[in-house]
């Protein structure tokens, strides 16, 4: 790996010769692969020799990378893949979060940490996934949507917009945009990007950052700071400063067989992760605790168009469990299920902010019907009962997820079909009996035409 001689000399001087060598040989091997299970949706284990990553629960190192993408359990949203060091997150919001809290997790995409959380965080808690940049958050949208759990929101916006729609957190994670220090393994256009001066850019831009939502936290709130580089600047500096707003960086308890490195400067408590001393990529997070005293500006949000309207419609309200606990939302023709005990945060964020998806998204409506959308047949919330189902082979479910024409058992009964995989739901299609018309979303498609010879199996379920 051709290493900048800028970024070599700043790292060996922070780290000291010895931690330099462990990371400069670690970033010449192979990246682990590693994925979480969805615990709201299987219980299930990886296939062969798998190593359980100890910072979270439901996670594993794998031997070897499998075509992830031809399996169709990855795109039911039974597992998540994801690097390890990422997955730390667990290991903390689990020490620090005992209650059901309203939490947003700032720069989400592509949905790895909000997972994570969500998966983590106690029942009754809700969850905002936000990412400014627009496709991205489109791919965030769609990861939240498999993960499938109602209680979370996805929305396209910068930081500063959350002050002004008046919502507070009890907790925030900010997983900043960083100089990517801890991907020269995994990305060789970060190597290519970095610089001094895209450092000083990044640094300055989480400072801004956090700045723009810092008024958002509640007194005595949690901050979970993260960024993928080793440099001080992007870390010790910016928690040090961090901490100069108005907060305390919390210890964490972790075990000296993970290999976490703490902080190269300063007293503050910093968990990193470096290639060669631990099996992840690079990552450094703080966790810090807004002081109670903090004076909080509380903004009403400003109401900038109509809001959706609640219509009773007792031909959907079966297609969930539990529909007495959820709200009927339309809007445009878009119908939603939003559960009703965070009906007004959901308000303020359809008022003041892009919101992309929120809840369960029911379906479209047409007319007087209403055609049941993806994002109804991934959410755990589900009841299958309502639908008729079909249960299909490798061969078929492939085909579906490419959005390709597919042709269901004789037997099947004409109108809308639930598709499942090994039990599991897919997605929807509208049986005519010689043919079924596919409705997974065009956007969600897998485009490549390979078919593996061997069905890639990496779930026992």
């Amino acid at each position: 790996m051709d290493i900048p001689k800028d970024f070599a000399d700043s790292t060996r001087l922070l780290m000291g010769d010895a931690l330099y060598e462990t990371l400069v040989g670690g970033l010449n091997d192979e990246p682990s692969v590693s994925l979480r299970l969805n615990p709201f949706k299987t219980d299930g284990r990886p296939v062969g020799q798998v190593t359980p990553v100890p910072w979270c629960d439901g996670a594993y190192w794998l031997e070897s990378r499998p075509n992830f993408t031809f399996d169709p359990l990855l795109h039911a949203g039974c597992y998540y893949v994801q690097e390890a060091a990422s997955m730390f997150l667990h290991h903390v919001l689990s020490r620090v979060i005992d209650r059901p809290v309203t939490a947003l997790d700032l720069c989400a995409a592509p949905g790895g940490k909000s997972t994570t959380a969500r998966g983590v965080l106690p029942q009754g808690s809700l969850l905002i996934c936000n990412e400014p940049i627009r496709q991205r958050a489109q791919i965030l949208s769609e990861n939240i949507q498999k993960y499938g759990h109602p209680d979370v929101m996805v929305t396209n916006n910068y930081p500063r917009d959350f002050r002004k729609a008046g919502l507070l957190f009890d907790l925030i994670v900010a997983d900043v945009p960083c100089s990517g220090e801890g991907m020269f393994r995994k990305d060789a256009g970060a190597i290519a990007e970095w610089s001094r001066q895209n450092v000083e850019n990044c640094y300055r831009l989480q400072r801004e950052i956090i700045e723009d939502i810092w008024p958002c936290l509640r007194p005595g709130g949690i901050l979970v700071y993260s960024t993928c580089t080793f440099n001080e600047q992007e870390n010790e500096d910016n928690i040090a400063w961090i901490r100069g707003l108005g907060a305390d960086v919390l210890d964490i308890d972790i075990s000296e067989e993970w290999n976490i490195t703490g902080a190269l400067k300063g007293e503050d408590s910093l968990y990193r992760f470096i290639p060669g001393r631990s099996r992840s990529e690079g990552l450094c997070m703080a966790v810090l605790r807004k002081s109670d005293d903090t004076v909080l500006a509380e903004r009403r949000a400003k109401d900038s168009g109509k809001p959706a309207k609640t219509r009773p419609r007792t031909d959907v309200g079966a297609w969930i469990n539990g529909s007495d606990h959820f709200t009927l939302c339309e809007r445009g023709d878009t119908l939603s299920a939003i559960p009703t005990w965070w009906l007004a945060q959901y308000r303020a964020a359809e008022k003041s902010l892009h919101l992309l998806h929120a809840g369960i998204t029911l379906g479209t409506v047409k007319g007087k019907d209403v055609v049941p959308h993806q994002s109804l047949a991934l959410s755990t919330a589900l009841n299958r009962s309502a639908f008729a189902q079909a249960e299909v082979g490798y061969g078929q479910a492939i085909a579906y997820l490419r959005k390709e024409a597919i042709t269901l058992d004789a037997a099947t009964p004409r109108g809308i079909v639930l598709i499942t995989y090994h039990g599991i739901p897919l997605g929807f299609a509208k049986n005519l009996g010689n043919r079924a018309n596919n409705l997974y979303p065009p956007e969600w498609r897998i485009k490549s035409t390979h078919l593996p010879e061997q069905i890639p199996t990496i779930l026992n379920i």
